[in-house]
This record gives C-alpha cells, structure tokens and sequence, in this order.
C-alpha cells in the first residue's frame, strides 16, 4: 500500500497542472473531463470551481472518519457535503488546488479519491444494513470490503473500456441493486450453506438492462475469482471504439443470455486456472447489551441483535449540512460500538444503538432530513452543477418535498420517487416505483423542459422490473402532478402500493393532465 500511495502523491501534482490548463482554457472540458475522472474529480458547470469524491469503502464509516471529513468541509468554508447513490461523499465548489489538497490529506488517512471516477472500477455497492438486517442470510460487508480493497491496490493499473460497478447485497430484497449491476453478489443461505447467488451484465442509464444469473450458487471463498473474470471479459468484449456503448450491459446485448454466460465462464475457467484468488474471511461479531424502545417510527430500524437498532437519517437530495453532521457526531460521543453506513439512497444509517440511543438520534435527526418515504426521495445534483446535466433535478426535489411537507401529505400515500436531470441515471429513476428523468422536448415549435414518467421499477432477487416509461410532463407540473396522485390515493384510504395496481384508469387520466 506505501508503494501506491507514493504513486498517488505523484499523480496528484500532475493532475493539479492540468487542471490549471484547464482553467486557462488550453484544454475543452471533454479534454479535461478524460483527465479527471479517473482522480474522482470533475470541473463542475461554468468551468471554474470543481467537486471531489471520496471512495468511502461501500458506505462504511466512522465517527473519526466523519469527524475529519466535516473539519475538512470547514477549513473550506463549505456549509454541506453530499452523500451520492454509491455510497461515496463529494466536497463541491472548491478550488483545483484545494481538490488536489484534500486529494493528499485523504491518502494519509486511507481516504481515498483515485478510480471513483472515469474508467475504473467504482466503489462497491453494499447493503447498508448488512450485518445487522433481520432478514438477511449473512453479513456481506467484509466481502464487499475485500473487493474494494482488490480494486483499490490495483486502481493506478486499470485499463477498462468504461467504468465498472459490483454491488454486494446482503437479502433478497437487493438493497444495493445487483441485478441491474455490472456483477452482482446476493447473499443466499440454504440448510445453513452460506453462499453467493450472481448476476451479470446489469445496468441503468441509457438502454438499461436487467443483470443475468451467472451462477446460482458461488462460494463466498471464490468472489474474487468472479470478479476477476469480469475484469478479464469485458477487457476483451467491451467496445473500445463506442464509448456511449461501452458499458457491460451492451454486452449481454449483442452476445444475449446463453452466449453472454458461456464467455463469462470461459474466462472464469481461465483465471481460477491461473491465479490464486482465493479468500477466507471472519465475520464479525456484534457483544453489545441492548435495551428496547417503544417508539415507532419508519426511520427506526429493528436489528437483529436483540434490543439494538439502527436509524435512518437522509438529508434532502442527499445534501448534509455540516452543522447537522456535527450534531450527530456530538450526539453519538459516548456510545459504543456505533457503527456509520451511507446508503445508496443518500442518506446514513447509524447502526447498533440502545433504545435510549436511538430515541435520542431520533429527536436529534427529527425534521432535518426527510421524515416520511416519499420525503426521502432521491435525485443527482442535476445541471446548476453537473457539466451535463439538462434540468434542475436537485432544485425539483426540494421543491417536492417543501410542497409534500406543506401539504402535510402523510406517509404512504407517495413512495420515493427517483428523479435524474437527464437520461443518464444517476438518480436511478429506472428503478423507482415513480421515476423522472430530465429532458428538453420540442411542443408545438418550442423547446420545453420536461421529465419523463416511467413507473413500476423495483429490485429483488428474481423479480427486478425497469420502470415503464408513459409520459413526458412538463417541468412546471410536476409537483402539481404528485399533489394529485396523493390525494386520490388518501380519497380510497389506500397506500400507494395497493391504489397504483387497482386504480390504473385513475391514475392515467391524472397524468393525462399534466403531460405534453
């Protein structure tokens, strides 16, 4: 690890020259964009400031780490952080020497930037509850941590046709979306068997795809030899030459189910035949005495260590002012074992409290974040930042939940709705019960901002659906829009669930309104 972090530090100083070309516009943003992702950098809208990425290992983290994250946000006058649906934090709206800076401070803190962009392999999605859900077969985190830590001592030697993404998800209820991943591991036990179920080829954004079973039943010894196989399949089938379809799902695309499979295996065969990849890992043990609550709240988490809880706590678009994070952090002090995961949601899950403790993060959490499931929706940073962004996916979001809020629309009736400011899906709108999606839309020889509708999407293991696009409404009624599908749903005294399946006309005449 001392020899990459020497060659870090040095690719930083280089990074740092050619961000002032930027600035001085020797190099076009594309130029510089090829640059920078690979850092876990990129120069924001107007070209000026820039953002950052922490590689937060599949969302793991601590009081010491947050502690010197938020000191960190301080010293750079910067008021918030933003928790991303990978499980990472950005810092936004700083300088290229300050990038640069927090980029060295990072690695002496094994905090690291390099491969959370660009064409490398991401940081690796995880269940956040792992290890502590009621439902789930076993605790993948330590799985999930190796793989990073696989990805991360080779980060600097990657040469990929685009970027990679595993995921890691500890219930069927595939919280960290790995059947539409890239690779994706699902925790399966059978008769006390503790094993893998696999996926492949998965993937949002343009031309989604639902990921494939690769193999039903992996040793949770053998997951780096499946991950390797990756690496080695799509370094020889990816498309170099097509950067827009140079992504895996293309692959299961052209090749379909059966082929895709076969050369999946073929160079499975060839790496276990020619590596040693094999791992054995402990998992961890939870000794804490636990005390029962009474309260009832959606953001309070039974666990399932008995008397121990976890609550949930999501800042609006996953935007976490610092003042509110110092909050927590003071709160949380004095207790121990207390465990921090960052969700692909945009939000955190602080794990392995008390009764007594979790009604206190609970007060302390209370009306700072979203408080019911539709407040607690999901969006990119959208185009007041993102180079190319369309829409204001951001702005809309807050918009939402102010008028929800005002409205006083009670939990149930809405679910999270997924929102990205443009077709690109980083607000994984595909896989929302309600998802929206940025566009600009020629009506009647005038260019309008619209989002388009899509509905039904989900993961589970064995039942993933990609949403179902129906409209395109136009920017300005798409509060309105949800305001109406609430109302109808409490007028028959139903959630959203049950009155979007038996109530299909309804709802259609209701988007009917409002689209163009």
């Amino acid at each position: 690890m001392e020899h990459l972090k020497e060659i870090l530090l040095n690719e930083i100083e280089e990074y740092r020259e050619q961000g002032k070309r930027f600035l001085n516009k020797e190099l076009t943003v594309p130029q510089f964009k090829k640059i920078s992702g690979g850092m876990g950098s990129y120069a924001q809208r107007g070209a000026s400031d820039f953002m950052v990425r922490l590689r937060i290992m599949s969302g793991v983290t601590n009081r010491d780490e947050l502690s010197t994250i938020s000191s960190w946000a301080k010293e750079y006058n910067l008021d918030t952080i933003l928790l991303t649906t990978r499980q990472a934090i950005q810092f936004h709206n700083i300088t290229i020497d300050q990038v640069c800076e927090l980029m060295k401070r990072g690695i002496e803190k094994e905090i690291y930037t390099r491969g959370a962009g660009g064409n490398f392999p991401r940081n690796v999605a995880l269940s956040p509850l792992a290890g502590v859900h009621k439902d789930e077969a076993f605790d993948v985190t330590p799985y999930a941590l190796e793989v990073n830590k696989y990805f991360l001592n080779q980060i600097t030697t990657y040469k990929l046709p685009r970027k990679l993404k595993v995921a890691f998800s500890a219930t069927a209820k595939d919280e960290a979306h790995c059947t539409v991943s890239d690779l994706g591991f699902i925790a399966r036990v059978n008769n006390g068997e503790k094993y893998f179920e696999v996926y492949a080829g998965g993937g949002l954004g343009r031309n989604p795809q639902k990921g494939v079973v690769v193999s039903k039943k992996v040793s949770k010894e053998d997951i780096l030899y499946y991950v390797e196989a990756m690496v080695s399949m799509f370094k020889a089938e990816g498309d170099w030459e097509n950067h827009n379809k140079a992504r895996v799902r293309y692959m299961l695309a052209r090749m379909g189910e059966e082929e895709f499979i076969n050369c999946y295996n073929k160079h499975l065969k060839e790496v276990k035949e020619n590596n040693e990849l094999s791992i054995n890992i402990e998992e961890k043990v939870i000794n804490k005495a636990g005390k029962a609550t009474d309260i009832k709240n959606i953001r309070l988490i039974e666990q399932k260590q008995e008397g121990l809880y976890s609550v949930y706590f999501q800042p609006i678009g996953g935007i976490l002012k610092i003042s509110d994070l110092d909050e927590i952090l003071e709160a949380t002090k004095d207790m121990e074992f207390i465990e921090f995961r960052t969700s692909m949601e945009k939000g955190m899950y602080i794990r392995n409290l008390n009764g007594d403790e979790a009604e206190k993060l609970l007060a302390v959490t209370m009306h700072k974040g979203g408080d019911t499931l539709a407040e607690q929706s999901v969006s990119c940073i959208g185009a007041t930042t993102c180079q190319i962004g369309i829409l204001d996916s951001n702005g809309l979001l807050h918009k939402i939940v102010a008028k929800l809020k005002e409205n006083k629309v009670e939990e149930g009736l809405l679910p999270r709705i997924y929102i990205s400011g443009c077709p690109n899906s980083c607000g994984v709108h595909e896989i929302g019960s309600i998802g929206l999606a940025g566009k600009k839309k020629r009506v009647n020889n005038e260019t309008r901002n619209a989002f388009e509708l899509s509905i039904g999407g989900h993961v589970s293991l064995g039942n993933t659906e990609l949403g179902k696009v129906i409209a395109d409404i136009a920017e300005e009624n798409v509060i309105d829009m949800i305001l109406e599908i609430s109302r109808a749903v409490k007028a028959k005294d139903m959630t959203f669930k049950t009155w979007i399946l038996l109530n299909e006309d309804e709802f259609k005449e209701i988007v009917k309104k409002y689209s163009i």
